[in-house]
């Protein structure tokens, strides 16, 4: 019994005596993974590019936000209208039948009072008014039958937090958001007049051409991001050919970015010359389709394999 008693003692000062060592493999290890989250190596220099990292939504949120853009849709709207517009016309028409009923039967006496035409006002009252509403009703349900309401678009998904393409993402979309703005007001017609200063078919052309622009961009951001995943999977040794990728398709994007910049001034330039007068508008607008055409064109391009 003492034996094992002293056997455990003997075990329990061997692994005090240890408890430096440990402390030093705990150091290490907090050492190593303070390093890891910093991005910076053993040998003491600095990873060229931190691991983007992807902020976590709470699916309740997530479900939240996607039922409130679904809710305020143009077209979700629209459709409630007609639903609220459809149950009161069933509503008007109903009570016009009942009263319609309830005048019969007064005008026939059956009610226990007047008879003829003293008896059935009150149901007569009844029909006009719910009858008037009825129409009403039916006259909105129509007009809301014929217009037709496109969803609005959803706007396009940006990179995750951290990303390299998160930030001319961003600038795209603004960018995007003023162009859109500016051609409408081109397409207005001027003021005074019934023609707007610039063609519809120019500012249809500018807006295309801007569309398939964004396409390409959008390309090169998604292009970044596969890059990017595929780094944090990638060893340590590949890393910097890979950083190497990501900083030209970077460039890349950064130059199409400000190429679009630049359609936008010009756009903003093309409504301010309305003002002056028609050839001007129409000169500074050809000049930003073509500056957008051939961005696109380029970086078609560069986008192809």
């Amino acid at each position: 019994m003492a034996g094992g008693r002293n056997e455990r003692f003997a075990k329990f000062d061997k692994h005090l005596q240890r408890l430096p060592d440990y402390a030093q493999r705990a150091q290490r290890a907090v050492r190593s993974y303070t390093e890891s989250a910093t991005g910076r190596t053993s040998e003491g220099r600095t990873d060229a590019r931190p691991v983007p990292t992807t902020p976590i939504v709470p699916p309740v949120v997530a479900e939240f936000r996607e039922k409130w853009v679904r809710w305020n849709d143009p077209a979700a709207k629209h459709e409630r209208r007609k639903r609220r517009t459809s149950r009161a016309l069933t509503l008007w028409v109903v009570l016009t039948l009942l009263c319609g009923l309830y005048a019969f039967v007064g005008y026939a006496g059956v009610t226990g009072g007047a008879d003829g035409l003293q008896g059935a006002l009150s149901g007569l009252v009844g029909v006009v008014i719910f009858g008037a509403l009825g129409t009403r009703s039916g006259i909105r349900l129509y007009q809301l039958s014929r217009t037709a309401v496109a969803p609005a678009p959803r706007p396009a998904a940006l990179p995750r937090v951290g990303s390299a393409a998160r930030e001319p993402m961003e600038q795209l979309a603004r960018s995007e958001s003023s162009l859109a703005e500016l051609l409408d007001q081109l397409a207005m017609p001027t003021t005074g007049g019934t023609v707007s200063a610039v063609p519809p078919l120019s500012v249809e052309q500018t807006r295309k051409t801007a569309e398939e622009a964004a396409t390409v961009l959008r390309g090169l951001a998604a292009r970044i991001e596969s890059v990017e995943r595929a780094r944090v999977s990638a060893p340590e040794s590949q890393r910097p050919a890979l950083d190497s990728a990501i900083d030209g398709l970077r460039e890349q994007l950064d130059g199409g970015i400000e190429e679009y910049g630049a359609l936008v001034a010009a756009a903003g330039r093309a409504v301010a010359a309305s003002s002056g007068g028609v050839p001007q508008a129409k000169e500074a607008l050809t000049d930003a389709t073509d500056r957008l055409a051939g961005l696109a064109s380029a970086l078609r391009e560069l986008s192809s394999p």
